[in-house]
C-alpha cells in the first residue's frame, strides 16, 4: 500500500504564495515504484481537474490556468512531489489532492492523498 501525505495548504490573500508538499510512503517500500505524481484540485461544484504532473523522467505538465504561476517538482528519490504556487488567485481555491501512479510488484495503482485545502481570499 502506498500512502500519500499532503501538507502546506492554508489561507492566503490573492497574490500570495503557498507551497504544497506530498510524501509517498509504503509498507514495503522496496517493491514500490512511483511512475509519476501529480496534483489535482477540486473546487466546490466543479469536477476534479489536473493541475500539474511530473513523470519519472521529470517531464512536467501544467493546466493552462496555472501556467507561469505554479511549479511542480519532485525529489531525487521520486517519492515526493511539491507544488509551488505563486500569484494565487481566488479561483485557485480548492481542495488539492496529491496523486501517484505506482507499481507494486506486478500491479499498478492510482493512489490519492486525503487532500489539503487551499483558500485564496480577494
Amino acid at each position: 500500500q502506498v500512502q500519500l501525505a499532503e501538507s502546506g495548504g492554508g489561507l492566503v490573500q490573492a497574490g500570495g504564495s503557498l507551497r504544497l508538499s506530498c510524501a509517498a510512503s509504503a509498507t514495503i517500500s522496496n517493491i514500490v515504484v512511483i511512475i509519476d505524481m501529480a496534483w489535482y484540485r477540486q473546487a466546490p461544484g466543479k469536477q476534479r481537474e489536473l493541475v500539474a504532473s511530473i513523470t519519472s523522467d521529470s517531464t512536467t505538465h501544467y493546466a493552462d490556468s496555472v501556467k507561469g504561476r505554479f511549479t511542480v517538482s519532485s525529489n531525487n528519490a521520486k517519492n515526493a512531489v511539491f507544488l509551488q504556487m505563486n500569484s494565487l488567485k481566488p479561483e485557485d481555491t480548492a481542495v488539492y489532492y496529491c496523486y501517484a501512479h505506482a507499481r507494486i510488484l506486478f500491479e499498478t495503482r492510482d493512489c490519492w492523498g486525503q487532500g489539503t485545502q487551499v483558500t485564496v481570499s480577494s
